[in-house]
């Protein structure tokens, strides 16, 4: 059995009462685990598994596939805050998908993982700003090796064309919902 502490990233529904979850953690980089009769009503893990907290988990790693089986999770950062405004949940997303689009299953990722901690604890208790958002992609193109360290350029261009790939749509609204509501 496996220990690690993570952030929750996505989950998708599995069947009647279980859950795929994806987990970035630290030293594992990003994984899934399935999290069987999760949505059960007597299960530990009701209530457990929602959008943004960091717990600590303890799963059994699969041995012929990618999709580990989750035994336990125990919260140690609701960030409650997030659930304030939509603003703060659409920035949480685009923030997550961005790291989702490039980083590789698997790798550890100490420097991206605490960037990420960092963003939702700032959206935890404030409304995204545009600097939030440049910042991260900023540090996250460092990161990468993308741009040089302190190199100011648009860093989110610079991650499209290495990538190869579109950044994801909530970019765009969370932009436009910032625009909506700065005071």
């Amino acid at each position: 059995m496996e220990k690690t502490e993570a952030i929750l990233i996505g989950r998708t529904r599995y069947a009647e009462s279980s859950l795929i979850v994806q987990w970035c953690s630290a030293d594992i980089g990003l994984f899934k685990t399935i999290a069987k009769g999760a949505l059960r009503p007597k299960s530990p893990l009701n209530g457990v598994l929602d959008l943004f907290v960091s717990a600590e988990l303890r799963f059994v790693h699969s041995k012929s596939g990618d999709l580990h089986t989750l035994a336990e999770a125990r919260w140690t950062n609701a960030r409650l805050g997030l659930r304030e405004s939509y603003g703060r949940v659409l920035a949480a997303t685009y923030l997550v998908k961005l790291i989702a689009l490039v980083v590789e299953t698997g790798s550890p990722i100490p420097e991206i993982h605490a960037l990420l901690v960092k963003a939702l604890d700032y959206l935890a208790a404030k409304d995204p700003v545009p600097a939030l958002i440049t910042r991260f992609e900023q540090r996250l193109a460092e990161f990468l090796g993308i741009i040089p360290e302190g190199d100011v350029v648009m860093a989110a261009a610079a991650i499209e064309d290495s990538f190869h790939r579109k950044l994801p749509v909530q970019r765009r609204q969370v932009f436009d919902w910032m625009a909506q509501h700065s005071s």
